[in-house]
Order: structure tokens, then sequence, then C-alpha cells
């Protein structure tokens, strides 16, 4: 099946984002779109409580940003995460980079078969145009969401590319109305992925819901909103792995791939 690509370039800061339209694929099963969510992904702006610490002061300097306006990296600001709730959930927004870079730059979006959106731990949601092209530098990455969380969407003018609405979990399904909802968890039952990738596609509105966190599980009133709780392995496993493994098998049930 032929990909029909346009390319219009736009700046936004000092990235560039790319447009593509797509040819879509033939629907062989029942499925239109798959909805795939990153949910309480550890991503967010520094919190007003450790703006002041030197770590936060100095990674800020460096990037010539104010302190509360960079995103919380644990990679740069450990020290100053020590004391806040939930510390060791937070500040991973290499876990959502990665994973998006998987996701977007599958067969599977590329045939318009895929909508992304990421949940935060805060309960903020950013929707992702299926056009978009992130950029291939991480620190690019943090710049542009870190413009999405000062102004709400990017570009800052003309037609969005990311979308940024606060927004809890529960809402954002109930505006979907998903046919299936399925999350996948290490608690949820042992299933091999091309099963999972057939009960994907039989759906007509499916929803696979992503931890876009690097300890423990969902919370219990977001486990709550899953029709189905699926494990892949017996062990934990990154999120950009399991993503990729979902947007793969379902490709593969479409036989795009």
């Amino acid at each position: 099946m032929a990909i029909i690509c346009t390319h219009v370039k736009e700046e936004s800061q000092d990235i560039n984002v790319l447009r593509y339209s797509f040819h879509k694929v033939s629907e062989i099963r029942n499925m239109k779109t798959l909805n795939l969510i990153l949910a309480e992904s550890a991503l967010e702006i520094v919190p007003r409580e450790i703006v002041d610490h030197p770590s936060v002061k100095r990674w800020a300097e460096r990037r010539g940003k104010d302190p509360d306006k960079v995103l919380l990296d644990i990679s740069y600001h450990y020290a100053a995460m020590r004391g806040l709730l939930n510390w060791d959930r937070r500040g991973r927004p290499d876990i959502v980079y990665i994973s998006l870079l998987n996701v977007l730059g599958s067969p599977l979006n590329k045939e318009g078969l895929l909508q992304v959106y990421v949940h935060t731990l805060n309960d903020f949601v950013i929707t992702l145009d299926p056009e978009i092209k992130l950029p291939r530098n991480y620190l690019r990455f943090l710049g542009l969401v870190e413009q999405l969380f000062d102004i709400g969407k990017v570009p800052p003018k003309g037609k969005w590319l990311m979308k940024l609405e606060k927004k809890t979990l529960k809402n954002l399904l109930e505006e979907l109305n998903p046919s299936k909802t399925i999350f996948l968890t290490e608690k949820g039952r042992k299933t091999k992925a091309d099963k999972l990738g057939s009960m994907i596609t039989k759906e007509d509105n499916p929803l696979v819901v992503i931890g876009g966190f690097q300890k423990g599980e969902f919370k219990e009133e977001n486990m709550k909103l899953a029709d189905e709780k699926i494990s892949l392995y017996k062990r934990a496993l990154d999120a950009w792995v399991v993503a990729g493994i979902v947007v793969h098998e379902v490709g593969r049930a479409l036989e795009i791939v």
C-alpha cells in the first residue's frame, strides 16, 4: 500500500515540525482507529516547592529559562525531588519522549489508524496530531513540551500539532467513548501479543492504556476504568517497549506489516 506524504515545515522555537498526510489503509477488521493513551505520565513543570533549589536553578540557567518554566527531570533534579510526594513516579519526560517516537513513527500511524494522547500524573491531557513529527533531539523535545505547558498549544499560531487541556483520565475516556478499554498492567491476564493485536482490531473504537511512569501501578480510580486488564510478559517492561509491541501487533493483525 503506497503512502502519500506532503512535507510542510513549521518552526516552533528551535525545532521543525513536519506535517504528513496519509493514505488510509483499507479496513480489514472492525477497527477504525486505535486510541492509545500514555496514562499517569511522569511529565510536569517543576513544582513551586522546589523552584528555588540549586539544582533546579542551575538547570534553568543552563537552558536560558526561568526555573518555573522547565520540565521536572529526575536526571537533573534528583536532589531537589527527594522531598516531593511520590517523587519516584515523577520527573521522567524521557519515558513519554521515547514512547512517542516509537508509536508516531509506526506504520499504523503512517496509515492514519492511530490517535495518541498523553495523560499526566497531575491530570493534564496532551492531544497529538497524528501528522506531527517530533524532534530527534531530547533537549528540543523538552523545549517543545515546555512551550506547550506555557502556552497551551504548539505551534502558538495556526493549526495546532499538540494541545494541552486540564482533564482527568476518566473525562478523556468519557469523551472518546471507546468500544473497549484495555489497560496493560503487570496485574492483568497473561496474553500473547498476537492475540492482543487480534482482540484490538475486532473492536470498532478500541482504547489501549499504557502507564507513562517508571514504577508502581495505576491509581485505583483509574484502574477501575478498564474493561479488561492484560499483561504481555512475566516481568515489568518499559512503556516504550509495550507501546511498540501494541502498534506492531495491531499493524500485523491488519496486514499492514
